[in-house]
Order: structure tokens, then sequence, then C-alpha cells
């Protein structure tokens, strides 16, 4: 049976609806797994439509493009590790701006070639590169900022921000003489702008906005993908796009309402910086007046408790200490204590990254609670165990109004009774303020891996006579 055109467009729906039901699943942890099925067939079946569709015309470049990313994509992710997973998707957002600025120049060319470049097409054409360009290079730097290679502080100047308003002037001008002349030139000039664009908005941000950031340019890869969709005339490009902006920038509103910040404060904000060194952890605490503890005092506390609640942060994912946690809550269980997560919605450093790592060590999504479902328990737990995490936890949101954090909600640990810190130094978070919370009475530091500590937690757990 021949494959028709109408044929392609019914493959379409029903892959449009499987995109919706993936993103539909992936709202929750116990559904994900079932959402990403979902999405992988819809891309089977739009992928097999495309190709079977009559524009094209020759299959050796795309069977050869075909293989080779899927070798590629094969090897990352077998060695992809979990903390290097944001970095990584700050990269495949680069390639989605890259694919929407080159398809754009393409089909210009060829389009010009054959004389049929119109007005409108040369929009579709301008949003197109435009938007790639500034996912690209701002998905770049922060995949460099993400990885180490660039600095996680914000990199500030005197009239940067005049400067990316010239440049998004400029940009706009010559996207809408591009669209009204069909010169080479202005294209040329319209996208090597965007490209500095990306990087001069996305260069001043520090890492403690990196969830917002990676969300944002997930956003913007999405609108790039419905701009190309517009230039190739392809429906379900169009649709996916507009499902991933769409989600994208609800993901960072959330986000941003989470930190009490603005889209514009975050983009535009620019704070945090680089941590000191780490050197003599022990001696800096006591220095400072903040009590360290050891691993001992902390099982005694816990092992005794009715209630414990362990708060992730990205120091987990860098000590890959999350089955650690799971032994920890299966001896505490085993001893009667209840055993709960805490998870604040920028902990890490992309959008739910520490529930992934929970779900990767197979804790029981029912144990684990988003900030606002957890705070009011706070108070009557006995127990609270801070496993790398920093800037989620600091009073200094509620009490210093004078903190860049201020106003952010935060989880409310300090008001526990007891309070266990597990850290490597005295350094701050990823947005360089102090943490109050170490100052408080009730709370001890102890100092170590993350994962080396949790072991041990777990040995005298298991060599203790309760």
């Amino acid at each position: 049976m021949e494959f028709t055109v109408n044929h392609q467009a019914l493959a379409y729906l029903i892959a449009a609806v499987l995109f919706i039901l993936g993103l539909k699943g992936l709202t929750h942890p116990s559904t994900a797994r079932r959402g990403n099925v979902y999405a992988m067939f819809g891309m089977l079946l739009a992928i097999a439509a495309t190709l079977l569709g009559r524009d094209v015309q020759s299959y050796g470049f795309i069977i050869a493009g075909i293989a080779g990313g899927a070798v590629i994509g094969i090897i990352v992710a077998l060695r992809i590790q979990m903390t290097a997973m944001p970095q990584l998707v700050a990269a495949l957002h680069s390639f989605v701006g890259l694919a929407a600025v080159l398809v754009g120049i393409g089909t210009f060319l060829h389009k010009q070639e054959a004389g049929l470049l119109n007005a409108v097409l040369m929009g579709e054409i301008s949003a197109g590169v435009v938007i790639g360009a500034i996912t690209f290079t701002g998905s770049i730097i922060a995949f460099g900022k993400l990885q180490g290679l660039l600095s996680g502080a914000p990199v500030k100047f005197a009239g940067q921000h005049l400067l990316n308003a010239v440049l998004a002037l400029a940009t706009i001008a010559l996207a809408v003489h591009f669209a009204m002349s069909g010169s080479l030139l202005a294209l040329i000039l319209m996208t090597l702008l965007a490209l500095t664009l990306g990087i001069t908005l996305i260069i001043p941000i520090g890492g403690a906005d990196m969830p917002v950031i990676i969300s944002m340019l997930n956003s913007y890869s999405g609108w790039a993908a419905a701009a190309t969709g517009f230039t190739l005339h392809n429906d379900l490009l169009i649709i996916v796009g507009a499902l991933v902006g769409c989600s994208g920038a609800i993901l960072s509103f959330i986000m941003c309402k989470a930190m009490n910040r603005s889209i514009i404060n975050v983009v535009f904000g620019g704070f945090g910086s680089d941590s000191g060194t780490g050197d003599n952890a022990g001696a800096q605490a006591a220095e400072k007046g903040v009590k360290s503890a050891a691993i001992e005092d902390a099982v005694y506390w816990m092992e005794d408790a009715n209630r414990v609640i362990i708060v992730p942060g990205y120091g987990m994912a860098v000590a890959q200490a999350q089955h650690s946690l799971k032994e920890l809550m299966e001896l505490l269980e085993a001893r009667g204590v209840e055993v709960k997560f805490a998870i604040h919605p920028v902990a890490g450093r992309m959008p739910g990254h520490m529930n992934v790592l929970l779900a990767e060590a197979d804790i029981p999504y029912d144990r684990v609670l988003e900030m606002d479902e957890i705070n009011p328990e706070f108070p009557s737990t006995d127990v609270v165990l801070v496993v790398g995490a920093n800037d989620v936890v600091n009073p200094a949101a509620k009490e210093d109004k004078s903190s860049p954090i201020y106003g952010m909600p935060i989880l409310e640990a300090g008001r526990a009774r007891q309070v266990y810190f597990l850290k490597r130094s005295m350094r701050p978070g990823y947005s360089g303020v102090d943490n109050l919370l170490f100052y408080q009475d009730n709370t001890s530091l102890v100092f170590g891996d993350a994962k080396d500590t949790i072991d041990g937690m777990n040995s005298a757990l298991k060599g203790s006579g309760h």
C-alpha cells in the first residue's frame, strides 16, 4: 500500500498524542517510566512517517546520520554518570539550537537557488535561526559552567545589560531586514549577533540559578524546533516544539516561584560565586563556632529517633551516595524509625535531579516528599540528615534581608530537634552564601565524603546491639 500524505498526517497525529501522554507521565516519578515509553514510541513513529514521506528522495545520508547518531547516543547513555546528567541535557539543547540554525540557512540557500523565497518563509527562517543561535551558544556556556570548564560564578561587567539590549535590538532589526530583503549578508550578521547574545545572556548567570537556566534553555530549544517546523512545513515538528517550549517555560516559572524570584531577575540578576578552599575543615568549623560531630554521634541520635528526614543535595550526587542512603533507610526502618526524604524544587543542577537519583536507588516514591508537603513535619522530627545540600536549607533566605537568597522558600530543617550536616568542607553552597544553619545550637557538621560517611553509619548500625 502506498504511503500517502493522509497516512503521514494520521501517523503524526498519533505521535503527537503519544508525546502528550509522555509529558503527562513525566509529572510523577511513579509514571515517569511509562511516560518515557510513550514518548519513545511517538518519536519512532514520527521518524518512520517522515522517512516514508514523498519529500524524501534519497536515504543514503539519512541512514548514515541515524546510524552515527545511534552509536554516539548509545555510548553516551552507557557511560554517562548521573552527576553529569545536567551538562548532558545542556549539550543536547545546544544540538537542537544548532540544528535550527543549519536548517534555516540551508533552507534559505536552497529556496534562493530555486527562486521560491517569500517574506513569510524568510520570517520563519529568521525566527528559527535567531532562537536556535541563542539556544546553541547559551547551552554551550551552561555546559561549560556545569562541567567546571568555566567558572560557576557570574561573570559581570559594566554595561552588560546595555550590551545585551543593543545586541537584541540589532538582531531583531537584522531579522526584519532579512525577512524583507532576503539579504545573505543580513542573515550572516543576524546569526553572528544571535550567537553572541546567547553567550552574553548566560555568562553572567551564577551556578545557583543553573536549574532554572537549564529549564529555560529547554524552552528555547522547543521554540527553535517549532520555528523550524514552520520553515519545513512539518506539522509534527511545530506541535512538538510548542509542547517543549510551553512545558519548559511553565517549569521555569514554577522553579522561579520556588526561589521567590522572577525569571527577569534570574536572567539579569547573576548572583553566586566560587567557593573558597576546603582545607582543614574541622579547624575552620571550630574557628567559626560551628560544632562538628563524629559518625557515632549521628548514629546514636538516629537509631533512637521516631522520625528521621533526609535532605539530599548535589553533594549526594557527586558522592553517588543514593544507594548507601537506601541501605541507611532500611536499617533505620528495621529499628522502627520512620524515614522520609525531603526534596526542594531547585535541589541539584537540573529540575528533578534528586528525584531521579533516589528513584535510581529504588527508594519508594511515597518516602519522597516535596517541600510544601514535608515542611510542616520538621518541628516533630527528631533528626534531619542533610546530605550535600546547602542553599535549600539556609535560614538566611528567611532571616537575612541582605542575603542574595532572601525570600526563597526553603526546607525548614533547622526546626527539627537535631540536624546533622554531611559536608566535605566549610565551603558555602553554589550561590556562595554562608549557611546560617551551621551556627544553630541544634546543628552539627560531620565532615567527609558523603558516601563514606553514610557507609560508616550503616556499619555502625549493623554493629549496634539495638
